[in-house]
């Protein structure tokens, strides 16, 4: 990445505080408090529980964020391990909190990847749990060959503050055999609002080896919605838990149809969990590559941005979305995701607006 002076990062700073506040009304009192405990850093935002980054323990194959609360403290992803709210859906246990990864990096599964001491298997189905027709994965077969690890390859580095909150952690890329393909350098920005909860997302991928990130649907800036938050069925089924959501994007679409597999700036996937409206709007940065991205959400629940699925979503052998880092070589990507309180299309417009002006278009911040 291109140095960039000290007086022009603060006044950039500075723009985006700005951008913040005549967009949210940010108070002038807040506080963002990070904690480092053993495997794991808790976010609290106003004294209140945020969200948790997991980064150790026996079990960690992938870090994540989990879980992921709105203002009101209310969960709104699905639990994980998946299954401890009554009816809740148990498909792709992958699928844990808010989490990066792909399906196809020179032929390794950086997606199915489960936090578990065994290889992932078919998850067994917890009495009275719903079974779906779910869409058939594409990409290499999730199996002790193919199966790669995204984990800490030191301390993280946390810092604390009034408006925003950071954390900074260098990840590395595992193959199955142990040996590092990829460098990922992330920093997660956490800001404090009364209605909101805001996480800004900075991804740097450094090349080991050369990786090509290859065209599958099966990726890769992800979360999973609570089961209330799935998208409305045609037809409940009886004693199904109420699903109440609806998938929208920058360009209007509605629905899984015309959303899934399409290009824009942002897509919002809103309902209400029990009496509450809630939302969780997912952000694609200007500056990123193939902008506006595809998307790989999901009427089931899956929330997802993926750059690299161009042959699946148009449905077009001829096409190749995939991307290829040489070694030494970097790429970088920003997502920012926002849990509202049902916001409506033309806020979260003017929300997105404030997000591409203040943080730039340009690759240099």
């Amino acid at each position: 990445m291109m140095h960039v002076p000290v007086r022009r990062l603060a006044l950039k700073q500075l723009a985006i505080a700005a951008a913040l506040a005549s967009s949210l009304a940010l108070p002038a009192a807040a506080q963002v408090t990070i904690t480092q405990k053993a495997d794991q850093v808790a976010v609290e935002i106003d004294g209140k529980p945020f969200t948790t980054f997991h980064t150790g323990g026996e079990s960690l194959n992938r870090v994540y964020l989990h879980p992921l609360r709105a203002a009101s403290g209310t969960v709104v992803n699905r639990s994980f391990p998946a299954g401890q709210v009554p009816g809740e859906t148990v498909d792709h246990p992958h699928h844990a909190g808010l989490f990066y990864g792909h399906g196809d990096v020179n032929g390794l599964n950086f997606w199915a990847i489960q936090n578990v001491k065994r290889a992932p298997a078919a998850a067994a189905a917890s009495p009275g749990a719903e079974s779906r027709n779910l869409p058939v994965a594409s990409g290499p077969a999730a199996t002790a060959q193919t199966l790669g690890r995204i984990v800490p390859k030191g301390p993280v580095a946390v810092k604390s503050g009034k408006t925003t909150g950071t954390i900074d952690a260098v990840l590395s890329w595992l193959k199955p055999d142990g040996q590092p393909l990829l460098t990922e350098t992330r920093k997660m920005t956490f800001h404090a609002h009364p209605e909101v909860r805001i996480i800004d997302v900075d991804l740097d991928l450094l090349a080991i080896e050369r990786a090509e990130f290859r065209d599958t649907k099966e990726g890769t800036f992800a979360l999973r919605m609570a089961t209330a938050l799935e998208q409305v069925p045609a037809a409940a089924k009886p004693g199904a838990p109420t699903r109440t959501g609806t998938l929208k994007n920058a360009q209007g679409g509605v629905g899984e149809a015309n959303v899934w597999g399409k290009r824009s700036e942002w897509v919002d996937y809103s309902g209400r969990i029990g009496n509450e409206a809630v939302g969780i709007v997912m952000m694609d940065h200007p500056a990123n590559p193939r902008h506006p991205t595809y998307w790989h959400s999901r009427g089931y629940g899956l929330h997802s941005i993926n750059p690299f699925g161009v042959r699946d979503y148009l449905n077009d052998k001829t096409q190749n979305g995939g991307l290829t880092i040489e070694p030494g070589q970097r790429v970088r990507f920003r997502y920012r995701v926002v849990i509202h309180p049902g916001w409506s299309s033309d806020k979260i417009s003017e929300l997105y607006k404030a997000y591409a002006q203040a943080s730039g278009t340009s690759s240099d911040e």
